[in-house]
């Protein structure tokens, strides 16, 4: 297998340095770029196979970044490399069109093997990142064209609360309405997003960012 062509992208010039002194000579890194419109136009120039993508660049957001480079270059692979740590940031980076998400604190030890997961069409999480979370981003939920749904206000919150492991008796509190009203929002959340267990609502509130956890 020929070596990824790796285009680097963050706003910090000894960042970049860094990385590139990390990957070399395993991989070739084709050209650096400090915000989202260098990205851009540097990326149609040198159409690389991977981008390493700092989530948090002047102006434009590396998370728009990569929904914008995807739709560029459709088949270039991105790893978000951030020091965001949040479930809804993670989510976010693969809804966007991620591939790999790396922790900066945990680069060092894990770009490598999230270069070849990528480009052997496999997703990679930091192993810092909760193992909820992690194993959540292997469902469909996660991919770029997301999952739409038409949860009402009232439903959202419930979703919420289940996500965050809370029964049926507690939700009805907090809320102030009754537990078969409780019960009647958990049985249409569940046939709308066609899924029957606390883990898979998990997982959904997880993709769509309306999760505490």
């Amino acid at each position: 297998m020929s070596r990824a062509n790796v285009l680097l992208v963050d706003d910090h010039p000894l960042v970049l340095d860094s990385l590139r002194q990390l990957l070399e000579p395993q991989f070739t890194v084709v050209g650096s770029a400090h915000d989202a419109q260098e990205l851009l136009s540097l990326a149609k120039e040198l159409h690389p196979d991977v981008v390493l993508l700092d989530a948090m660049l002047p102006g434009l957001s590396g998370f728009d970044a990569a929904r914008q480079l995807k739709i560029l270059l459709p088949s270039v692979k991105i790893i978000l490399v951030t020091m965001l740590t949040e479930a809804i940031s993670v989510s976010e980076a693969f809804r966007a069109g991620a591939s790999g998400y790396v922790l900066k604190q945990s680069a060092s030890d894990e770009l490598h093997a999230a270069i070849d997961a990528v480009m052997a069409n496999r997703r990679f999480v930091s192993r810092k990142i909760d193992a909820d979370v992690r194993e959540a981003v292997e469902h469909e939920w996660f991919r770029p064209e997301g999952y739409s749904s038409d949860l009402t206000g009232r439903q959202r919150e419930i979703l919420v609360l289940l996500a965050d492991g809370r029964s049926t008796k507690d939700i009805a509190q907090q809320l102030n309405i009754s537990m078969k009203t409780v019960e009647f929002h958990k049985a249409n959340i569940t046939r709308k997003l066609g899924v029957h267990t606390t883990s898979d609502l998990i997982k959904f509130a997880l993709a769509q960012g309306i999760t505490s956890l």
